[in-house]
């Protein structure tokens, strides 16, 4: 089911339990911390560092933990501060300590955060100057010792892009999702739209027709008047159980509908020949010719099709002064053809777009047929709505 589809797609985009803002900044302040700091102690008591030197480097431990602090608000001052102090920290004794976790932390988090300018210079300056430095004070570094912590800290780059490339791709797919969301909720719109307008106009232009038939004749021929009367009563009737089947339809609940409220079924070709009988009054004669053969398309055309009849029947009604009218119904190789013409004067109206016609011309294209209007050699109209007899491929 499309619905089914999307709502899997928006949950596979979604993140999944993300977790609190202050979670994502303190967990690596307390990591950096914890890993750091116990275990600079430890190394300087286990190598009998002095207490200054042994001091200072604690000090320099913890300040590059705390320092993340200030990652969210300031990315990128905070790698240039962190990469300072794990500059200074390399020519502090002891020679050997823990690696710069904090270093790790704020280099990903810059990255992550938009500040990969920042993170590259800092970083790119601060180790070099240390490279430079420990040559000038002929501080020895094993070559293996610098291409190593060269690779980590490319690794920390890498793993900061790719964690940033996630994000992206997740916030593009769920504005995608959500511009998805909106333009099928405007098709919504415009299906209830076209449905409503459809049953609507159909029902609502013959009680207009019929009651002005009725005022007109109530002094001089009441029975007649009665007859629009009853005419109208049954219109309206009957366009109150469509306008209930279509909501309900479009609502997808008929299971829940109730018992008293009877609601009709989306329309079929057969509900042509009541719906033509309806048309042929007030010097309107309308007439059915089906040449199908008892041969009959998908229930989804049969739809479209009468949809289509009755919306060019309202139009024949309130824009032509007609006389007669035809509805044909034809199979032309694997097409449904339905052909609705008048000896009227609506071809004018007709060139007008109205939304009438924009309806009609919508239910033929979601249908993967056409539909054309000509004006015919009596001087009326016809439109011709060709469907594929399968329906939709």
């Amino acid at each position: 089911m499309p619905g089914a589809e999307w709502n899997r797609s928006a949950l596979e985009a979604a993140p999944r339990f993300p977790p609190p803002p202050a979670v994502t900044l303190l967990v690596p302040v307390a990591i950096a911390f914890i890993v750091q700091v116990p275990a600079t102690i430890a190394i300087s008591v286990w190598q009998h560092v002095g207490p200054l030197p042994a001091f200072a480097n604690t000090l320099l431990a913890a300040t590059s933990a705390l320092a993340l602090l200030a990652a969210r608000r300031w990315p990128g001052p905070t790698v240039a501060v962190v990469a300072a102090l794990a500059t200074i920290d390399l020519f502090v004794p002891p020679d050997a300590g823990p690696p710069s976790i904090a270093l790790a932390f704020a280099i990903i988090g810059g990255v992550v955060r938009g500040a990969r300018t920042w993170a590259l210079v800092a970083v790119g300056t601060a180790w070099v100057t240390a490279v430079v430095t420990a040559g000038v004070v002929g501080q020895s570094w094993h070559p293996f010792r610098i291409a190593l912590v060269t690779v980590g800290l490319a690794a920390c780059f890498a793993i900061g892009e790719g964690i940033r490339s996630r994000f992206e791709h997740a916030a593009a797919r769920r504005a995608q999702l959500s511009e998805r969301r909106l333009v099928a909720e405007q098709e919504e719109r415009t299906r209830i739209a076209r449905e409503l307008h459809d049953v609507l106009a159909h029902s609502l232009s013959q009680i207009a027709v019929q009651s002005g038939v009725g005022l007109h004749l109530f002094d001089r021929e009441p029975e007649r008047a009665r007859e629009a009367l009853a005419s109208i009563r049954s219109l309206s009737a009957t366009g109150l159980d469509e306008v209930r089947g279509v909501l309900t339809f479009l609502r997808g609940d008929e299971g829940g509908a109730p018992r008293t409220a009877p609601l009709t079924p989306q329309p079929q070709l057969a509900d042509l020949a009541p719906l033509v009988a309806q048309r042929s009054s007030m010097g309107l004669t309308v007439t059915l010719e089906d040449r199908l053969g008892g041969a009959m398309p998908s229930s989804a055309v049969q739809t479209t099709a009468y949809r289509i009849a009755q919306e060019a029947l309202t139009n024949v009604v309130r824009h032509s002064a007609a006389v007669t009218a035809t509805v044909t119904l034809a199979r032309v190789g694997s097409d449904l053809v339905v052909t609705i013409e008048d000896d009227g004067t609506g071809v004018e109206e007709a060139r007008s777009e109205g939304a009438g016609i924009r309806g009609m011309r919508e239910r033929a294209a979601l249908a993967d047929g056409s539909l054309a209007i000509t004006p015919t050699a009596r001087g009326g109209t016809t439109v011709t709505a060709r469907l594929p007899w399968d329906g939709p491929q």
